[in-house]
């Protein structure tokens, strides 16, 4: 996980260089924003996969997981630029709180 976040920070830093002339508060509403984005994509690839797109877009399953890990780095960037000093902590805390009825279903297996 360390080199997960150490590589966030290093994006980050290269984001908020190319974001600078941008209010702190606008920079964190549109990483957040940009959260959406991704995952749109990733619906986006879903859909052309089972061949629903009306622009004749085929995808697939390794585009749908590419689109996934763009939404999963745009939010980790997005906690970051939120907290830059306790992303990390914040990010152990709500996976350790939120994986709670998983690791008891597993337990109990």
């Amino acid at each position: 996980m360390d080199a997960l976040w150490d590589n966030i920070e290093k994006l980050s830093a290269v984001c908020r260089a190319a974001g600078a002339h941008l209010p702190d508060e606008e920079l964190k509403a549109l990483q957040v924003g940009k959260v959406a984005e991704e995952a749109g994509e990733a619906m986006h690839a879903l859909h052309g996969l089972k061949g629903l797109t009306t622009c004749g877009d085929d995808h697939t399953w390794s585009e749908v997981q590419n689109d996934l890990v763009g939404a999963v780095i745009a939010a980790l960037l997005a906690m970051h630029y939120i907290d830059a000093r306790g992303a990390r902590a914040a990010f152990d805390e709500i996976l350790h709180r939120r994986t709670r009825r998983g690791r008891g279903g597993a337990a109990a297996a």
